[in-house]
């Protein structure tokens, strides 16, 4: 006889406990959410921030390693800055030159000496952007930012080149500017240089001054000059990015000696300012007289001349404004320059508002009030081929 079967009831999770995991689990997934938002946000604003780092960083190297060659003139030193020339110097800027004028003919020997003269130069773009164009560098300046400056760093390049295939002397460029130093003989000779474009080693005879041994054709050095501004858009007119510009003085795609298009350097450069020092002092005590013979201040030990500097910046570093431009007294004893670079994150950080005054030498720029972080590099650099050419034993 067969046992009746037990039934054994069965059992699972009631309705309400089902209800309770799908919360419990609905809690975690959104603390997972929440967390993985967060991280990704933390990471958003990390990034933010290493960006404009990097972008402070990377502006000061470039604007530091022009600067450094500010006043390299292939080994031609001019004369109120050469101290074995022992009369009135000739050839000191008598004016502040147009920084964009283009080589469409031979410069004057006046504007030449201006521009040897002068390494550095700058000038403010103000608060209101003059209409329809600015009164200096108008077409060249395309869409600054106001309230910013503008930079010129002229220096021949630090390569050579020759006339004649040397190893590891290339040939120069046809149709680039080149600078020609006289180097035969002991005594600086009347005419120190040839500024000329090349044209082609056939027409050489237009550099025709030699190396010391008064018979090698002298080496060549391309003359240039750098312009930075501060353009206020990246890509499209309208962005709303502020950029770094740079634009080189060199053979244009037209055919003419000018500055080029302008680069985009670095974006998110929001103030730039630039402040001089000034060294027209001497060692001996003496304001610097550009135009007076050159004496000795002290006979007996001979330290320095009394119409030249030291090498080091007297008093307050200044800026060149609108209301008051610098002159070509400050301009030529430029030894060293203070930068200060605002930096500006791409995009607006949800939340975030810059309530912050940045200190900007003798100016300030903010609060600005809006989502984006900022941060302010500032950095002294030397002219060096300038101060150095100062300074006595």
């Amino acid at each position: 006889m067969n046992k009746p079967v037990r039934r054994v009831s069965q059992a699972g999770f009631t309705l309400i406990e089902l209800m309770v995991s799908l919360a419990i689990g609905l809690l975690i997934v959104l603390a997972l959410v929440a967390l993985l938002v967060n991280v990704n946000r933390n990471n958003g604003e990390l990034n933010k921030t290493n960006r404009v780092i990097e972008n402070g960083r990377v502006a000061l190297q470039l604007l530091q390693a022009d600067i450094a060659h500010a006043g390299f003139l292939g080994g031609f030193v001019p004369q109120f800055d050469d101290l074995i020339v022992a009369t009135a110097p000739v050839d000191y800027p008598l004016a502040v030159p147009d920084p964009c004028l283009a080589y469409t003919t031979p410069w004057t020997t006046a504007h030449v000496q201006n521009l040897f003269g002068i390494a550095v130069q700058s000038y403010e773009i103000p608060a209101t952007v003059p209409l329809p164009t600015l009164s200096v560098c108008a077409n060249k300046v395309v869409s600054p930012k106001a309230n910013t400056d503008v930079l010129f760093v002229r220096h021949a390049d630090n390569s050579r080149n020759c006339l004649t295939a040397a190893i590891g002397c290339p040939l120069p460029t046809p149709g680039e500017l080149y600078l020609q130093i006289a180097r035969c003989g002991n005594s600086v000779p009347s005419t120190a240089y040839t500024l000329a474009p090349y044209v082609s080693a056939s027409a050489g005879a237009d550099f025709a001054m030699t190396n010391r041994n008064c018979a090698t054709p002298g080496d060549l050095w391309r003359f240039g000059s750098s312009l930075y501004y501060i353009r206020n858009f990246a890509v499209i007119a309208g962005d709303g990015i502020p950029t770094l510009m740079r634009s080189r003085f060199g053979f244009s795609p037209v055919g003419v000696l000018d500055y080029m298009a302008p680069e985009a350097l670095i974006e998110g450069i929001e103030g730039f300012r630039v402040e001089l020092g000034v060294d027209d002092v001497s060692d001996s005590g003496t304001s610097v007289n550009l135009g007076a013979a050159i004496t000795w201040g002290d006979t007996s030990t001979k330290l320095s001349p009394t119409n030249r500097g030291d090498g080091v910046p007297d008093g307050a570093y200044v800026r060149c404004t609108t209301a008051v431009p610098c002159t070509a007294a400050q301009l030529v004893n430029v030894v060293a320059l203070k930068l200060y670079v605002l930096v500006r994150s791409e995009l607006a950080s949800s939340g975030y508002a810059d309530a912050k005054t940045y200190a900007m030498g003798s100016t300030s720029l903010g609060p600005f009030n809006d989502g984006f972080k900022r941060h302010l590099f500032t950095q002294t650099v030397r002219v060096t081929n300038i101060s150095s050419r100062r300074e006595t034993p």
